[in-house]
């Protein structure tokens, strides 16, 4: 069976049952059906902290896919087997990826998160209540221009966007207003994906709804004829962009195949934005279970380096250990055996030494950079050999490095509880809690944190800022954002900035060539090399495949 057929064979639980076993109070549940349910955590506030917090990230992604998403789940429902009292805390898939290249975002084979096609389409609505939040406020932005425009804002100058959670590359760049004084001031406009909007990293990075109101009341929208800021408060959307989020601000509550419960909530991209689940529903997961697995996106140079250096710094969270996830085949890619080449499933230890390099140096990043333990987790796939596995685990040994094989994908929970077992082992063992250790410091420029984190993270040689950049860059301090954490949006195939850079490139120059500001969120993005902030439709997207039968029974999401 396929993973959507797996998915809807599997016996759920009412979503009461899920949420007795939390402990939940009744009051704080609304049910959306049978399995989902929206838990309001205003009534945990005072509830302290209890969970161990363990990061899921990976080496560098490839075509091939590591199961990143599959790793997570198979480890808390490992957990959940060893009699644990585990929780997951995941992000939202985005419609753009599940139609587009990527498929469903919800795991794999026997550790999934259910219902699984509500989640990979429409779930609770929440990323339709952020692009419409978002939207209001790019209308109420030139309807104020269209208004008299009291505020003088330079309408040359609204670096505002719209969004929409598809892959539209034909919406990347439009001009709006058309048509005559009627139908507005006519200007260069845009969209951008929902899952990379500012609206959406603000939503992740607040504690609660009125830090929410707070943060988008500082989106920056625009300049005006003077070149000052103009600000989403100023405008006053910030009061209806919060209720259209009021019910979306709730995390929504789940079960896995083994049904060990999930809260799944927030959706940013992490090779645009930064990639993490919302601050509320990790927050939320740490006050109801003893072991907490929650991921970052894509690689470790990208997702964990931004759980850590943006969302830990602005939360005061930090993780207990870091799992980071390899295959064997994706090892031998970045040791030079290429996807289309169809030899990933054979055997080829020469390649699998040579690729061994890009995960020995995420372990470097965690271990020496962030200073955390770490645990390296293989998903296991039929085609690895003898000879490879104990390549890999001959290598971890060297490292001084637990290594675990995980067949959660086969088995579910019991195929990880050897991988759970070691993870536990190290919490339990641990004799107090790391300290933060970041990559930067808060009061370096913003130029000085890109280039410190190119070159210890990403190990560049140096740093090319293009065109504005470096004077986006001065701008932004002189308005007060020195002290706010950069979040790179680069390829997340590579450590560099060129996706066919493969392995542990060092040395190399990166380019910035755009900077954006997200007020709202928190930080300052700098776009390295060609990545975008919507995506296009592959030539042969993943919407090609998925239909629904008379019965409504949805397939074609993998």
């Amino acid at each position: 069976m396929n993973d959507i057929e797996i998915a809807q064979s599997a016996q759920m639980l009412p979503i009461q049952d899920i949420a007795d076993r939390l402990q939940l109070n009744p009051e704080s549940i609304s049910p959306y059906g049978r399995y989902i349910a929206k838990v309001d955590p205003k009534y945990y506030r005072d509830r302290p902290d209890r969970a161990k917090l363990v990061l899921v990230t990976a080496i560098t992604p490839t075509p091939a896919g590591e199961g990143k998403t599959t790793i997570s789940i198979s480890l808390a429902d490992g957990l959940t087997h060893l009699g644990k009292s585990s929780m997951l805390a995941l992000r939202e898939p985005s419609l753009g990826p599940v139609f587009g290249m990527k498929g469903g975002a919800t795991g794999g084979g026997y550790v999934q998160v259910l219902p699984m096609e509500n989640i990979n389409l429409h779930f609770t609505g929440d990323l339709h209540a952020i692009t419409a939040a978002n939207n209001l406020l790019a209308a109420m932005v030139d309807n104020h221009i269209q208004q008299g425009n009291e505020l003088r804002i330079d309408p040359r100058r609204v670096n505002f966007r719209r969004c929409m959670d598809l892959n539209d590359r034909q919406m990347r760049n439009i001009v709006s207003g058309l048509g005559g004084d009627k139908n507005g001031v006519p200007r260069e406009d845009g969209f951008d994906i929902t899952a990379a909007s500012e609206v959406m990293a603000t939503f992740c990075m607040s504690q609660d709804l009125q830090d929410l109101k707070q943060r988008l009341a500082r989106i920056v929208v625009a300049r005006d004829m003077d070149g000052r800021p103009v600000t989403c408060g100023q405008v006053g959307a910030q009061g209806a962009m919060a209720a259209l989020l009021r019910d979306a601000a709730m995390p929504n509550l789940v079960q896995t195949i083994d049904h060990t419960p999930c809260l799944i909530h927030g959706g940013p991209f992490a090779n645009i934005a930064h990639g993490c689940n919302s601050v509320i529903a990790t927050r939320l997961a740490m006050k109801l279970a003893d072991y907490v697995i929650t991921e970052a996106g894509f690689g470790a140079d990208l997702g964990a380096e931004k759980f850590l250096d943006i969302k830990c710094r602005q939360s005061g969270l930090w993780p207990d250990c870091v799992v980071l996830v390899a295959t064997i085949r994706a090892l031998k890619h970045h040791g030079g055996v290429l996807k289309a080449d169809l030899d990933l499933g054979k055997e080829n230890v020469a390649a699998l030494e040579a690729g061994m390099d890009n995960l020995r140096r995420h372990i470097h990043n965690i271990q020496e950079v962030w200073q955390l333990p770490v645990v390296v987790a293989l998903n296991h796939f039929s085609s690895d050999t003898q000879a490879e596995i104990d390549t890999v685990l001959n290598a971890m040994e060297q490292e001084g490095v637990p290594c675990r094989f995980s067949d959660g994908w086969a088995k579910g929970g019991a195929g990880a509880a050897d991988l759970a077992q070691c993870v536990a082992d190290l919490l339990d063992n641990q004799q107090e809690k790391p300290a933060p250790s970041y990559t930067y410091p808060e009061q370096a420029g913003l130029q000085q944190k890109i280039e410190t984190l190119a070159k210890r993270v990403y190990h560049a040689g140096s740093v090319n800022f293009a065109g504005k950049s470096k004077a986006i860059l001065k701008q932004l301090e002189e308005d007060g954002y020195a002290q706010a954490p950069v979040c790179i949006a680069k390829t997340q195939y590579s450590f560099s900035d060129n996706a066919k850079l493969l392995n542990a490139p060092e040395g190399y120059e990166l380019t910035i060539r755009d900077v954006r500001l997200s007020a709202g969120a928190g930080f300052v993005v700098a776009f390295a090399g060609d990545i975008i902030a919507m995506p296009g439709l592959p030539r042969m997207p993943a919407a090609l495949q998925v239909d629904v039968d008379a019965d409504g029974t949805i397939k074609g999401i993998f």
